[in-house]
């Protein structure tokens, strides 16, 4: 199946956001620097643990006795906790994924959770059979976002991360903010996500699409407060200042 570029995703707030799907080719770069990683760790473990077996050490401490089962549950955790350990605490990233620029996603667009985490790497033993992760890139393949079974079985998908500094120019400081009485408390923290996601990614997006997600941002905003662009002022400028006032106001970091 022919794999797609991008993914346009709805979210909630009824917006369409577009983002670059992470092919085979940035997936297995960063599972081959996990990889490495992992067994960077088991060979410092089991350094750690030769140094401290000495004969007098093991018959004067819990190590002779428990020494094996530590090694064991260590390895279990460096096999199954590293990539949902990294990728609950780093936002859908391992360090694998973080040199390869990719990063995991719910279908909703919104980051992933622990049990999502879990869940997808749980999963992770089944694509790697029989070896050389065969049957997750067998179904890769199949599928036009390149997802393997665990992104299927948590609801997940890959994506390019693109650095903010990458894809945004700096904002206008002149941008005029919406007037300091005017109901910003009204927008939640969901929509303030939505208002940064497309200020940050919208020169990723094309011409058409950036005019219709803004205009479709700006109708929301319009809808919940009242506050509309003036007339000679750039939709991204209104955008722009209403976020600068959220921001200012304190109610969101």
């Amino acid at each position: 199946m022919q794999p797609a570029e991008h993914v346009t995703i709805d979210t909630p707030e009824q917006i369409a956001l577009e983002l670059q799907v992470a092919g085979i080719g940035s997936r297995f770069l960063a599972i081959a620097v996990d990889t490495v990683l992992q067994l960077v760790l088991y060979v410092a473990g089991v350094l750690v643990l030769s140094l401290v077996e000495t004969p007098d050490f093991i018959q004067s401490s819990f190590v002779g006795v428990f020494g094996p089962a530590l090694a064991i549950l260590f390895g279990f955790s460096i096999y199954w906790g590293y990539f949902a350990a990294f990728e609950i605490f780093w936002s859908g990233r391992t360090p694998g994924k973080r040199l390869a620029g990719i990063r995991v996603i719910k279908e909703t667009g919104r980051p992933i959770n622990a049990f999502e985490a879990i869940a997808r790497n749980v999963l992770r033993a089944i694509d790697f059979l029989p070896a050389g992760y065969a049957v997750g890139l067998v179904c890769m393949m199949l599928n036009k976002y390149s997802r393997r079974l665990g992104d299927y079985v948590a609801g997940t998908i890959v994506v390019h991360d693109k650095q903010t500094e990458d894809v945004r120019p700096d904002w206008n400081l002149d941008a005029q903010a919406p007037g300091a009485g005017a109901p910003i408390s009204r927008i939640t923290p969901e929509e303030l996500q939505l208002i940064e996601t497309y200020l940050h990614r919208r020169l990723d997006l094309e011409e058409e699409v950036r005019r219709d997600m803004a205009q479709r941002i700006v109708s929301r905003i319009a809808g919940k407060t009242g506050l509309q662009p003036s007339p000679n002022q750039a939709v991204d400028d209104f955008l722009e200042g209403v976020a600068r006032q959220i921001r200012d106001s304190a109610r969101y970091r």
